[in-house]
């Protein structure tokens, strides 16, 4: 894994060192689930796969900021605590690099070109609301963690649906499953301020276009995810496109008591 920025190397040992798994997977612990959260959560966790609370990843695609820019990036994600995201990319051919977190009860995003001058900073309670619904639909990134919502079936036919409570509000994500338990999709009502809209709450969505197997845990590896998602709008408000490239669960052994 790449390093983490060292301004929140801290925070990441934190997220990535998690509870500790205590238990592997077995099929029957999901028997009472929905149908289509069951068939997801076979499909992704090989039995005896230790439930590890949190990832390591890396990514790269390309992010929209006014233009489509390529990026390479690296996460950590803990489900019931958080994500650091950290990415560079290029901006009128110079690097720009930085990170979106959410830990220890507050968010931020911090971005600088050259490593000095500032992109990008802000915090606060829109920001925190907005990430606490993408920690929420990025459970798909970690299905090992599927304890840390309440799983409910959907109005939709294959589809289930996932609920958190982050910092004061409940984060409600539907995930569309296919007929093997391969994730199709993912739609939450999520906090936001898309393209030319104020903050508030709006349909944001992702689609997998593929699948990949690291370590008996499989997980979208190829996706896009956009605001308006499903709707005519969708095109305007797609900006993120990504390939998962290396993915690891907590660096914590089953029973490591360290």
């Amino acid at each position: 894994m790449t390093r983490p920025p060292h301004a929140v190397e801290s925070e990441w040992t934190q997220l990535a060192g998690a509870p500790k798994a205590r238990e592997v997977f077995d099929p029957a612990q999901v028997a009472d689930l929905p149908g289509p959260a069951r068939r997801w959560l076979r499909h992704a966790i090989a039995p005896g796969t230790p439930l590890s609370p949190s990832v390591e990843l890396t990514m790269r695609g390309t992010i929209r900021l006014g233009a489509w820019h390529s990026f390479t990036a690296t996460q950590v994600l803990a489900p019931a605590c958080g994500y650091i995201w950290a990415a560079r990319t290029r901006m009128f051919g110079l690097p720009v690099s930085g990170y979106d977190r959410l830990s220890s009860g507050t968010a931020m995003m911090r971005w600088r070109l050259l490593g000095v001058l500032p992109v990008m900073s802000a915090d606060g309670p829109d920001i925190a609301r907005s990430a606490a619904g993408r920690l929420a639909s990025e459970i798909v990134l970690a299905p090992t963690a599927y304890r840390t919502a309440v799983w409910t079936a959907g109005d939709r036919r294959d589809t289930a649906v996932g609920v958190w409570h982050v910092g004061g509000d409940e984060q409600r994500v539907e995930l569309d499953i296919g007929p093997m338990g391969e994730v199709r999709g993912v739609l939450i009502q999520r906090w936001g301020e898309p393209p030319g809209a104020p903050y508030g709450c709006y349909r944001f969505g992702v689609t997998v276009e593929a699948e990949r197997t690291f370590g008996g845990i499989t997980v979208p590896s190829m996706m896009r995810a956009g605001w308006w998602w499903g709707t005519d709008r969708e095109d305007a408000g797609e900006f993120f496109r990504a390939e998962i490239t290396s993915f690891t669960p907590a660096r914590r052994e089953v029973g490591d008591r360290s």
